[in-house]
This record gives C-alpha cells, sequence and structure tokens, in this order.
C-alpha cells in the first residue's frame, strides 16, 4: 500500500473517532468502518459516532487528580472528544458530565466535516488490506474476534455492567434533596435519597438475594474493579456499598442536618434534568428485579426507567506481549490498536489512546520515530500501562484507568494533597518539554491551570496540520 492510501480505522467509539480525526488533521485520508446503523451491540442506542453506552461522566476535570491531568493534555493535543464533552457538559460538580445526545452528535458532525473521513456502515468481519487501527472497543463483533484470532490467539475478556436511569419527573422530590459532596458545585449538580439504617440493611439483603442474568456456562465472569456491579459490592460485605457509591460523607440532610446513614446519587444525563443516572448502580440483575429492587429505594417508589443496567462483555489484548512499542500487532504490524481492546478502561483513556495510536500511524506513514509523551505526563502514563513498562514482570494484565500509580513515582515522602501537587507539577513541566515534538500544534499551558467554564462554545474542527 503506499504511503497516500486511506488508512482503515474499525469502530467509530470514542477511539476510533479520536484516531480518525487526529490522522485527518495530520493530513491523511481515513475509510471510516462502523456497523451501526446496519449492526447494533446490545448496548448501543444510537447511529451517532461516540456514543456513551454507561455513564454519561468522564470523571474529575481536577487538574491535579490523574483523569483532570489527562483531560487537560488532550484538551492541548486538539482532542475532538474533549472539545465536544466540553460544548456539552452539563453541572456534575467537579466532573466532566456531558449530555449524551449533543456530545455524540458534536463528534459525528467534527468528523463529517473533516474532509478527509469516508465513512463506510455495516459490519467488518474480515480484516481489510493496508493499514488497520481496530478500534472496536469492548464489544468486538464475533466474526472479527475470530479474524483477529489467527494472529493474537487466545483472547481476553471481563465483564462491563451499566447502570440505569431513571426519569426526572418521576423521582419524588420531597424526599431527594440537591447536593453536591462537601458542596462542590452549584449545589444543584446531584439529587440524593437519604437511607437510615433499616432501609440500607433492607436494599443490601434484597440487592444479594435478587435474580441475577446469569452468563453462558463457558463463559467466567471476569469483573473490572472499577466499574463492579452494585450487587457484587453488596455480596462481598453489608457495609461495602456505604463505603463505595453509597457513603454519605459530604452530603448533609437538609430536613435533619445530619449525614444520612447511606446515600443514593443520582446525577443528570442531560441539562433539562429529565433524566438522572444511578451513580455506581452498574448491575447484572434482570429488568424485572431492578425495577423491583430500586424501586424501594426512597424516592423511587413512583420511577419510571428510562434505560434499565445491563451486562456486556468486553475484550481485550494481552498488550504487553502482543503489541509492539508503536501500538501495532508484532505478528502482523499492519494491525494497529486503539481504545478499550488495548486494556485501557474508560472513556478518556480510550480517547487518549485513539490519539496515541493516531501518532503511531502518522509516524509510520511519515517514516518518522513515534515519540509518546513522557511517561510522566498522564498520555503516557497510559502508554506504560499499555505497552507493559508500568507493571511489575510477570504480573497478569487487566484493565485500568489512568491512576497515579501508572507514572513514575515522585521522590520525597509528602503527605497526599502535596503528592498529586507534585505528579501535576512535574507532568505539566515534561509535557512542556514534549510538546513542540508533536506533529501538530500544542495549546499552551495555561489550558492546563483550569477547566473551561460550563457549557464552553465549541471550537470548529482543527485544520488539516501541513
Amino acid at each position: 500500500m503506499t504511503n497516500d492510501s486511506p488508512i482503515t480505522v474499525i469502530g467509530a467509539g470514542l477511539a476510533g473517532s479520536e484516531c480518525a480525526y487526529q490522522l485527518a488533521r495530520l493530513g491523511h485520508r481515513v475509510t471510516l468502518r462502523e456497523q451501526k446503523p446496519h449492526k447494533r451491540s446490545p448496548a448501543h442506542q444510537s447511529n451517532a459516532f461516540a456514543e456513551l453506552v454507561c455513564s454519561n461522566s468522564m470523571r474529575s476535570d481536577n487538574p491535579e487528580s490523574a483523569i483532570g491531568m489527562l483531560h487537560a493534555e488532550l484538551r492541548r493535543v486538539g482532542s475532538v472528544i474533549l472539545a465536544a464533552a466540553d460544548a456539552h457538559r452539563v453541572p456534575a460538580g467537579d466532573a466532566l458530565a456531558v449530555e449524551r445526545e449533543g456530545f455524540s452528535a458534536e463528534v459525528t458532525r467534527r468528523l463529517s466535516a473533516s474532509g478527509r473521513i469516508t465513512v463506510v456502515p455495516g459490519e467488518v468481519t474480515e480484516i481489510p488490506e493496508g493499514d488497520v487501527v481496530f478500534a472496536t472497543g469492548p464489544l468486538t463483533s464475533d466474526a472479527l474476534t475470530a479474524a483477529l484470532a489467527r494472529f493474537t490467539g487466545e483472547k481476553l475478556y471481563f465483564y462491563d455492567a451499566i447502570a440505569p436511569i431513571v426519569a426526572g419527573d418521576s423521582i419524588d422530590l420531597t424526599v431527594a434533596f440537591r447536593a453536591s459532596r462537601y458542596d462542590k458545585g452549584d449545589g444543584a449538580d446531584y439529587l440524593n435519597l437519604p437511607l437510615d439504617k433499616e432501609e440500607y440493611q433492607r436494599f443490601v439483603k434484597a440487592l444479594c438475594e435478587g435474580q441475577k442474568v446469569t452468563p453462558h456456562a463457558f463463559e467466567e465472569p471476569k469483573y473490572f474493579e472499577g466499574c463492579l456491579p452494585v450487587e457484587v459490592m453488596a455480596a462481598r460485605g453489608e457495609r461495602v456499598l456505604a463505603f463505595g457509591p453509597m457513603k454519605p460523607v459530604g452530603l448533609t440532610d437538609p430536613r435533619t442536618g445530619r449525614w444520612p446513614y447511606a446515600v443514593v446519587q443520582l446525577r443528570m444525563e442531560d441539562r433539562a434534568g429529565t433524566a438522572w443516572n444511578l451513580v455506581g448502580f452498574q448491575t447484572r440483575l434482570t429488568w424485572p428485579e431492578q425495577k423491583r429492587i430500586f424501586g424501594t429505594l426512597p424516592g423511587l417508589q413512583n420511577a419510571e426507567w428510562v434505560r434499565m443496567g445491563q451486562i456486556h462483555r468486553n475484550t481485550f489484548l494481552d498488550s504487553p506481549r502482543l503489541l509492539a512499542p508503536d501500538l501495532s500487532l508484532k505478528a502482523e504490524p499492519r494491525l494497529f490498536f486503539a481504545g478499550q481492546i488495548t486494556g485501557v478502561e474508560g472513556y478518556v483513556e480510550s480517547t487518549a489512546c485513539g490519539y496515541l495510536t493516531a501518532l503511531a500511524v502518522h509516524a509510520r506513514r511519515t517514516q518518522t520515530t513515534f515519540a509518546p509523551p513522557p511517561g510522566t505526563t498522564a498520555l503516557g502514563a497510559l502508554y506504560r500501562h499499555v505497552t507493559g513498562e508500568a507493571h511489575p514482570p510477570g504480573a497478569p494484565y487487566q484493565p485500568t484507568n489512568v491512576v497515579y500509580a501508572l507514572f513514575p513515582p515522585v521522590e520525597g515522602r509528602m503527605k497526599k494533597p502535596e503528592k498529586r501537587q507534585a505528579y501535576a507539577s512535574r507532568s505539566r513541566a515534561d509535557f512542556d518539554v514534549w510538546a513542540p515534538s508533536a506533529p501538530h500544534p500544542v495549546l499552551p499551558a495555561p489550558a492546563l491551570c483550569s477547566p473551561p467554564p460550563q457549557h464552553a462554545v465549541a471550537a470548529e474542527p482543527v485544520a488539516p496540520v501541513p
């Protein structure tokens, strides 16, 4: 294949959309293969690109948190996903949460307007010719997984569960109170359902006894620890949920002046507040059981459910063993991988991997050296994870979000807040050193100092880099 032939990107999720956009921005022609609308996985409902099938939150936007650092770095490199998220964010305290439909429509519009991306709908069952980026995510089709198997050998999988969404006008506002933990945000970003000790204990018992969706006999459940089903947490001990997604700390019930024994937080799904997500309540309960058990929660007795939770299998590679340093397959170097299929977990982490893979493909096409940001940055820390550098030799490879454990440790003993500041300061400084070597313009460091204002105006797609 010639260097001016199109690069095929399979999958228009967050990683594939980011990768295709960045490749087009760098002057390459891209064929974006997306099975929707002809075929959908059980988790997908929309025909738009970058569909959010789980939470609508991209987590903390605090630039001193690991995920907030990743937000900031992606903004600096011109990420289409972060630009769309900023344009369609909804109030969520210090978290970056988005209105799903507007966000996905924004990404779809920007990719369609690039002029260098040709979208070909329909399922891909065989590996295309030429350079190919697999951004098929955790829901890679059976046919494509089988086509890859001759190069990758074994396939790994775990289970990911989706939280239910409730209609806002069906929540009893005489019970629910508006507050963010420790008054972060404007105090109206979350609705909170308080539980006393007896209500909490009954709820935990119901979760443990409720009927669950049973996996096939040949499938051993492997859950990602950062996204455990609520009933799995409940089964680990009566107080586990009270110290997890139902922890009441920082939430004062205005009717009592005290923290409840436990609390269920609801986060806005859209700016109008017509739909609310049960935070941390991803589940594998059957749908009738979800309606019955969640309907016993204070304030949800008359709940109208917009979407029930569900479970799906996530497929990922043993990337440190199978992938080369440029994220191409060792056994077939023309095949590159991006996003959750590489073993990163989370919307923003998938986006970041899509960006890194675009840089790697660009380096291959231009016969230059692929130089990802240093491992002391958030982007570089994720790269350390995928390549295995962040893990002890022989450690089993499992999906992860971006966390400080992936970064090289900072020197010296210090308290947790000081350590976070040290990680962030080092990351910003090292990112600035790397920036001039990037194959595209990088925004200046002040973009890292604070998150953008709520409902920021979206910029137009970036013109291709000469």
